[in-house]
């Protein structure tokens, strides 16, 4: 049985991509460890890959941090092939319908979101939708070939409910949903696979929703205004339990 992901209400207003990784500091929110190496034998290569996962209510917050020997972002526009990028992706079944979201974005920030049931006919979000998802990127946002040399990037999206546009959701509150998180790049020198939660199958394929884990969306008001809320003593237990991982 797979842990539960603990996916926290930190703010109640909007928060931009750019602002996500000091609210999430300030928030005291642990990494998450992206660390299952998929088909080893096959793609020995293992970057270093963590993830925070976090909402509004209204938005869902993402914030990668990776560290990998080349670097590599080429797809010039949404809706490319940015699995062939050092790419951050989570893949999101927010309902029990069947349905699931893959999520992926390069290291510039191009992206692509698509919906459906399985790796075929799955269903592209068009410009319109992908404009709502604010994006930062350390690396910048301008396309790049191969940059050699170990470095750490790192890659914050802000990702509107509507952004998941076969469901009418409102908000992230309370969700319980599945899920998992991966880290690509089919054409990088090294080219590799590694996943939050294990993938068990012969072949590279992340499209697997029955290795999912269960996430849960906090649908509680956020730590910033409990902090407010609460007298200091409480406040300071409050605190105490943001440092505590994101699994329950």
């Amino acid at each position: 049985m797979q842990p539960t992901i603990l996916i926290p209400r930190i703010a109640d207003a909007p928060v931009s991509a750019a602002e996500i990784v000091s609210v999430m500091d300030n928030a005291h929110l642990p990494f998450i460890p992206v660390a299952h190496s998929c088909w080893a034998e096959s793609f020995p290569y293992k970057p270093q890959v963590e993830v925070r996962l976090a909402h509004t209510g209204s938005h869902l917050l993402i914030h990668y941090r990776v560290s990998e020997a080349c670097v590599r972002a080429v797809a010039s526009h949404d809706n490319g092939n940015v699995w062939e990028d050092s790419c951050c992706e989570l893949f999101l079944s927010p309902t029990d319908d069947g349905t699931y979201y893959n999520i992926e974005c390069n290291a510039a920030g191009t992206m692509l979101i698509g919906a459906g049931a399985a790796r075929a006919n799955r269903e592209r979000a068009n410009q319109e939708v992908l404009n709502t998802v604010d994006r930062f990127a350390t690396m910048g946002r301008i396309p790049f070939a191969d940059i050699e040399g170990e470095r750490t990037w790192q890659l914050c999206l802000s990702v509107p409910a509507t952004a998941l546009f076969h469901h009418k959701l409102q908000s992230f509150a309370g969700l319980q949903a599945h899920g998992n998180v991966y880290k690509c790049g089919d054409k990088l020198p090294r080219p590799h696979f590694v996943s939050l939660f294990p993938v068990d199958v012969p072949k590279p394929d992340f499209h697997r929703p029955d290795f999912f884990g269960p996430m849960q969306v906090e649908q509680g008001a956020s730590h910033a205004m409990l902090a407010k809320a609460q007298p200091r003593p409480q406040r300071e237990g409050l605190r105490r339990r943001q440092v505590c991982p994101q699994w329950v």
